[in-house]
């Protein structure tokens, strides 16, 4: 029989704490091993038993999640999913929380409709396995019916490209669990002349703005958290904002994107299927798609599709990768001409829209 994956949750809140053991209780690969009311009550919980993931809150009695997480993760880590309340005033904190280790950061699931408590069903669960998978390096009940898996007809049906000729390339990028740090690494490598990029990053609502604002602090091209309507220009990155979906489309010789609602695609929202599918259709050969470290297959038909259509298709190694879901599942369907490790994935990017 498959181990389940233990969870300790810890929230000094306790409706919290029994909506996400209902939650979790609905899926048959997540145990709840104890739910903790704050980081003393988790920590003597662990001095028995090792959770394989813990999600954490930030704003705690006794101890702040971030002074926990990084106690944690310098003596004992342990993959950790931060599922907090985002707002705008403190996205930066969970910046921090990305510094000092935390998988992935989520948001609470909140009191609402069924189709609302199912889309955060699947991304806590989603976001918990993914952590489950992840070796954290040391700083110096019965399962509820699932809905059909949507693929990228949900928002942008299938059909024939819209490829005119022109000179100007564009960058598809598609990531997840941890690619805030592989981005980091691809844009910060990128000259200030480069194609323009457009990315999505599995994240939750604002913390997109405050992700693309720190990697504009550090990158020698401008990046942006991208606005319906945005022009794909050189030396720019545009990163789809939380909870929104994003396209690539065109008119005339300018790329721009189109930021919209819809349902999860591939379970996600932004969906890298639903930015990939518009690409093959507005940019064919113009494009190059990149797919990165991140869990399950969200991309991997839209990289067939861009392939199909002409452009240029690079995958993460598994070597690199936080965890080699998605990359490997777009390499599985054949859709990849080179699969390199992350350092090299700028450099080839460079090399192909120079047209070397």
């Amino acid at each position: 029989m498959k181990k389940k994956i233990q969870v300790l949750i810890v929230d000094d809140s306790a409706l919290v704490r029994q909506a996400l053991l209902n939650l979790f209780d609905t899926d048959p690969d997540i145990e709840v091993m104890g739910t903790a009311s704050d980081p003393f009550a988790a920590a003597k919980i662990m001095e028995s038993r090792i959770p394989d993931v813990i999600t954490l809150d930030i704003e705690m009695p006794r101890m702040d999640g971030l002074t926990f997480l990084r106690k944690l993760m310098s003596q004992h880590p342990v993959p950790v999913v931060v599922c907090s309340t985002l707002t705008d005033a403190g996205s930066e904190t969970f910046m921090k929380a990305m510094e000092f280790g935390a998988v992935e950061i989520i948001t609470k699931p909140k009191v609402g409709t069924r189709e609302f408590f199912e889309e955060s069903r699947i991304r806590v669960c989603d976001a918990v396995k993914a952590a489950a998978q992840v070796k954290p390096k040391k700083l110096s009940a019965k399962p509820m019916a699932v809905k059909p898996k949507l693929n990228a007809d949900a928002v942008i049906p299938g059909g024939r490209s819209f490829n005119l000729k022109t000179t100007e390339r564009v960058v598809l990028v598609g990531a997840s669990t941890g690619g805030t740090e592989a981005l980091k690494v691809f844009l910060e490598s990128l000259p200030m002349d480069s194609p323009g990029v457009v990315i999505v990053q599995h994240m939750p609502e604002h913390f997109t703005a405050a992700f693309s604002k720190r990697l504009n602090s550090i990158c020698r091209i401008t990046v942006k958290e991208a606005c319906n309507n945005d022009t794909v220009l050189r030396g720019h990155a545009l990163i789809a904002p939380g909870n929104r979906h994003m396209l690539l489309k065109r008119s005339g010789a300018r790329y721009y994107v189109e930021v919209k609602d819809g349902p999860l695609v591939s379970r996600h929202r932004p969906s890298v299927d639903v930015l990939f599918r518009a690409g093959a259709r507005y940019a064919g050969r113009n494009a190059v798609g990149v797919i990165m470290t991140g869990m399950g297959d969200d991309g991997a038909k839209g990289m067939k599709e861009l392939s199909e259509n002409g452009a240029y298709c690079i995958a993460q190694d598994e070597k690199t990768s936080v965890v080699f879901g998605m990359p490997q599942e777009a390499i599985k369907l054949g859709g990849i001409n080179k699969v390199l490790p992350l350092q090299h994935i700028a450099g080839e990017v460079i090399k192909v829209c120079s047209g070397k």
